[in-house]
């Protein structure tokens, strides 16, 4: 059914119509929908911002280090459109600081590279496709933090038995002990 002009491109043709039969299987399960353009992560972004600054201790770091990541997927999409990033991010970030709520919908239509409503523009996402995205990004993160750990264990443990056996090397020579003096 499908028609290309190389295999390359007849994959990724493939690939592409399995990915929107996906979504709409999705949607189809799950009729919920978010608004698209990087409204939802600039509008987690602020409230975790807004959180961030309630708390006085080292404890705000995690929910500014998250306000942060959330950020990327507006940023990359007004990089990808050809806007101007850090006026786009800056009107866009004033839409969502509003505490009113009144700036939830707004985000970075991907042809014009505007600031706009995603529910007028008919911007959405499926909220199953948004969801597991977190979750998957959230598992990454953790299994990095855990292989860290053990990595940075391992370390330890070889300096701590190299240490050890670099002063009972010295014992054995007579290095370390008073008693052979």
């Amino acid at each position: 059914m499908l028609r290309g002009a190389s295999k390359d491109v007849l994959n990724e043709i493939e690939r592409n119509l399995q990915d929107a039969l996906g979504v709409a299987r999705n949607v189809v399960v799950n009729p919920m929908l978010a608004p698209g353009g990087g409204a939802l992560e600039m509008e987690l972004s602020c409230r975790l911002m807004e959180k961030a600054s309630a708390i006085e201790s080292t404890m705000q770091w995690p929910y500014k280090a998250l306000a942060g990541a959330f950020e990327v997927i507006p940023r990359t999409l007004a990089q990808n459109c050809g806007a101007d990033v850090v006026r786009v991010l800056t009107e866009l970030r004033a839409k969502h600081s509003a505490s009113d709520g009144s700036g939830m919908m707004w985000g970075i239509n991907g042809h014009t590279g505007k600031i706009e409503d995603m529910s007028l523009a008919d911007v959405w996402d499926p909220v199953s496709v948004k969801v597991q995205t977190y979750k998957t990004a959230i598992e990454s993160a953790a299994m990095l933090l855990r292989i860290d750990d053990i990595v940075s264990g391992i370390k330890k443990d070889k300096a701590d038995q190299g240490g050890r056996k670099a002063q009972d090397s010295e014992e054995e020579e007579g290095f370390g002990d008073e008693r052979d003096g």
